[in-house]
């Protein structure tokens, strides 16, 4: 099986975008740690399953505002939203929850990437990749007011973690993880080469569990998209070893 990196194709002069438009709330940041210096959010972790309407407005708040926050009140925060999303959610900094909310311009392709870590699906063309037997798919409805018409109805794809890098392609020099926030990122390798033993073979689409800003998908759906003539993502293959 091959496996592809999926990212935008810009070669089709689409100007739709969702620049106005964010998940209805967050993970807040975090504080630099007093070790490391390190702080923020990891971009990718997104569950727009996640119905938090129910939790009280004093937490609604604080899940509403992205500034960081005490790795305390991080840690709290997530104990509080993991009841709404999978048993297999990882719950970081920077993680969004609910649907994309907001407003946005229309004009965009079948498959639309607003950056590398947000696949969205046409209702339509989620429907057809469904009956062409593509695995794993999981769409929920955004909230968006578009500008242009006809406004599209776009689903949000909710993808599984899956994937690691192959240990020949690391820095040989990577730092071990920060003792006290366990931070342990580094310098993304060029070329990437995924390692065959951590690869899925129930899904056909799915995060990079090493880099979750990182989509990924199976040849069953770039073969699906080309056979179907999808337009606005295209596909890189990665080296598996």
């Amino acid at each position: 099986m091959k496996f592809y990196e999926a990212t935008e194709d810009t070669s089709l002069g689409y100007t739709g975008n969702l620049d106005d438009a964010i998940n209805k709330w967050s993970i807040p940041g975090a504080e630099p740690c007093p070790t490391c210096r390190k702080g923020g959010g990891i971009a990718g972790f997104q569950y727009p399953c996640a119905d938090l309407s129910s939790l009280p407005a004093h937490e609604l708040k604080k899940l509403s505002n992205p500034w960081p926050v005490p790795q305390e009140e991080i840690a709290r925060l997530i104990e509080l939203v993991r009841p709404f999303v999978p048993s297999w959610a990882v719950l970081q900094p920077g993680a969004l929850l609910g649907p994309i909310t907001g407003k946005g311009m229309s004009r965009m392709g079948q498959l639309f990437m607003q950056n590398p870590w947000t696949l969205l699906v046409r209702r339509g063309a989620f429907e057809r990749l469904q009956a062409a037997g593509v695995r794993g798919l999981q769409g929920y409805p955004i909230d968006v007011r578009f500008r242009g018409k006809p406004p599209p109805e776009l689903l949000d794809l909710q993808l599984e973690l899956h994937g690691q890098m192959h240990p020949t392609c690391l820095p040989p020099d990577r730092k071990p993880p920060c003792p006290t926030c366990g931070d342990d990122s580094f310098k993304l390798p060029d070329p990437i080469v995924l390692d065959a033993a951590t690869l899925p073979e129930h899904v056909d689409v799915f995060r990079m569990r090493d880099v979750p800003g990182i989509i990924l998908v199976t040849e069953r759906f770039v073969e699906a998209v080309k056979r179907l003539e999808l337009d606005g993502v295209t596909f890189r293959e990665l080296e598996v070893r």
